[in-house]
């Protein structure tokens, strides 16, 4: 397994666990410390956590698999920015170094975390992937591309703020996107899943948590339900990005460590404007109700459990506020 030291990854790893695989955990050499005391602490037996170089098949191969056959791989690896030399150098070369040594390792499936997103690929993140995936599919292994809805993390980002009362931000009126939220452990769950279900391989699966699909607005509500305090909505109009796309643009022609701010900006915009579902390409919409539903946690048990001081969220860059 690659890519197990995020919220995504150490779900999946404890799920592989669960479902009774012995599991390598290969991770770059800065990170091995930390996942070795997570391993520990959650009492994860069967699994080990090997370290090395990323970017060479031959690292891969000698610093995590030279001990014994693999039969699958699983990657929850991703860039952390998704600019896009970040997103080039891990979310397409690192994994085709990851494939390639796991080919000659003797594995024969390969799961791949990605991102609904890349249904309507215009930033280089999205094009990163895709490019992946393609390869994948030409590899001759077997493999399940999972394609996820939005994350957990990705909107608690307000929850603090509406605890101390300030208002719920939305882009325009609140109601321009919607998505169905998976938590980390669902998601971890349907991943050891595709490790050794047929029904699951050779397939790209989208996969949200369980329905409805929430817009921003409702999703705010909720959130001032679960706090007790009246809603209240501050409204972010989309043309501020893109104003702010257009300096940063205009800027990175001549300060080259704007044009990757520029991007950031551009992830900002796309994901207040465009919903986490199934992009229906004939009608030109996006279907909730094309858009599978796996698990049983919701969003606002996740927030409850934030408020409650029962568990933490390292959101990363996860968050648009």
């Amino acid at each position: 397994m690659v890519g197990a030291t995020g919220t995504i990854g150490r779900a999946a790893l404890r799920a592989l666990v669960r479902h009774g695989h012995e599991v390598v955990a290969y991770v770059r050499p800065e990170s091995a410390a930390r996942l070795q005391r997570a391993v520990a602490q959650e009492g994860l037996a069967g699994v080990t956590v090997r370290a090395g170089e990323m970017r060479e098949a031959a690292a891969i191969a000698r610093d995590g698999l030279a001990e014994g056959p693999v039969d699958a791989v699983v990657s929850c690896m991703a860039s952390r920015t998704g600019a896009p030399d970040d997103a080039w150098a891990v979310d397409h070369r690192a994994h085709l170094q990851v494939l390639e040594a796991a080919t000659a390792a003797g594995a024969s499936h390969f799961v791949l975390l990605s991102a609904i997103c890349v249904q309507k690929p215009v930033l280089a993140f999205q094009q990163a992937k895709l490019a992946f995936e393609a390869a994948l599919q030409r590899s001759g292994l077997t493999w399940s591309i999972v394609r996820p809805t939005a994350f957990f993390k990705s909107l608690s980002g307000q929850v603090a703020r509406v605890r101390q009362g300030k208002p719920f931000l939305v882009f325009g009126d609140g109601t321009l996107t919607a998505c169905k939220p998976i938590s980390d452990d669902d998601l971890g769950e349907y991943l050891a899943r595709c490790v050794t279900d047929p029904a699951l391989r050779n397939r790209i699966l989208p996969i949200g948590g369980p329905g409805p699909a929430l817009t921003p607005r409702e999703q705010g509500e909720q959130l001032f339900a679960l706090v007790g305090k009246p809603p209240r909505f501050s409204r972010v109009p989309v043309a501020l990005l893109d104003a702010i796309i257009a300096v940063l643009g205009t800027l990175g022609a001549v300060v080259p460590p704007l044009r990757a701010k520029a991007e950031l900006a551009r992830i900002g915009r796309y994901y207040a404007t465009e919903s986490m579902l199934i992009w229906d390409a004939a009608r030109g919409r996006y279907d909730a109700d094309a858009t599978p539903e796996f698990g049983t946690e919701r969003l606002a048990d996740h927030w409850a459990g934030l408020l409650a001081g029962d568990r933490t969220d390292d959101r990363g860059a996860h968050a648009v506020f």
